[in-house]
């Protein structure tokens, strides 16, 4: 676990959406990268156990076929052009949710002043998780009344994404976070939003499984991740050893199935979210704790 080097922002450079075109291409096999091998273009690669997506700038067909000629793991499978904003799924514009204000890259300085929100910046790149959606909303919503609690000094999130609910953690008073993703393209973007938000001496990223992490010391544990990710967490060791825990990106019949095991864990359930009927977030502390 490196610690990340501060670095100070120039608001100038950052004031400009990330990308306006994508342009990705969809490979069957796992990427081998190799210094050189990309143009300027190439924005990274998003690995999906044997599947890869190489995002870039503008059209890479030539490129692509390089690759193909040379790591012959790799087949071609579609390519694809849209805006960031349909990769996205939607226009991400500065929002106020609870205490916080989530604020674009794009957006910096443009927003309100002098008011007592806690500002976040945010540049999701080519990642998910700008905070408007239900899971998220219910995880800082969480967080804040965790924060109320005396079991918040140590903070792990796993499945970080952006970095979003790490850095929401830092910003509400915890002393140490460890931000957890097994995809490297997140674990970079959740490395940039720490540096933008000047927060390295308190958030650390790793790159690794969560499976791998849960039995990491910390008071709270946050899991916004896939379920079959999480019955695996909940049934760890580790888990029980956290003084609370916030458990989101739940389906109906999975939020069903994690309350059937936690009732075997000597838990308690503090809040529970469900969200148009469809999404469901959990908030809760071990039994011994106060």
């Amino acid at each position: 676990m490196n610690r990340i080097r501060r670095r100070q922002i120039n608001p100038q450079k950052i004031n400009a959406m990330p990308f306006q075109d994508l342009f990705i291409y969809y490979l069957k096999g796992r990427l081998k990268t190799a210094n050189g091998m990309f143009q300027n273009n190439f924005l990274g690669n998003w690995q999906e156990e044997d599947d890869s997506f190489l995002f870039f700038s503008s059209p890479a067909s030539r490129q692509i076929q390089n690759i193909l000629d040379h790591q012959h793991q790799l087949s071609y499978v579609d390519s694809y052009e849209m805006s960031y904003d349909q990769w996205l799924g939607e226009i991400f514009g500065t929002f106020d949710h609870g205490k916080f204000r989530i604020t674009p890259i794009w957006e910096s300085g443009k927003g309100q002043s002098g008011d007592e929100k806690v500002e976040i910046l945010l540049d999701p790149g080519l990642v998910f998780g700008t905070g408007t959606h239900p899971t998220t909303r219910d995880c800082l919503e969480a967080l804040e009344a965790a924060a109320c609690s005396k079991e918040f000094k140590t903070v792990l999130d796993l499945g970080t994404g952006t970095g979003l609910l790490s850095l929401a953690a830092a910003r509400l008073g915890s002393r140490r976070v460890v931000a957890v993703d097994l995809n490297l393209l997140a674990a970079k973007t959740a490395v940039k939003n720490v540096q933008l938000n000047q927060l390295q001496d308190r958030v650390v990223v790793v790159q690794g499984n969560a499976e791998d992490i849960i039995d990491y010391p910390a008071d709270l544990v946050i899991a916004n991740i896939h379920y079959d990710v999480m019955r695996h967490l909940i049934n760890a060791e580790g888990f029980v050893e956290k003084k609370r825990f916030i458990l989101s990106g739940l389906l109906r019949s999975e939020a069903k199935e994690v309350a059937d095991r936690l009732v075997r864990h000597p838990v308690q359930i503090l809040k529970q979210w469900t969200r148009d009927g469809i999404w469901h977030t959990f908030y809760g502390k071990t039994e011994q704790q106060t």
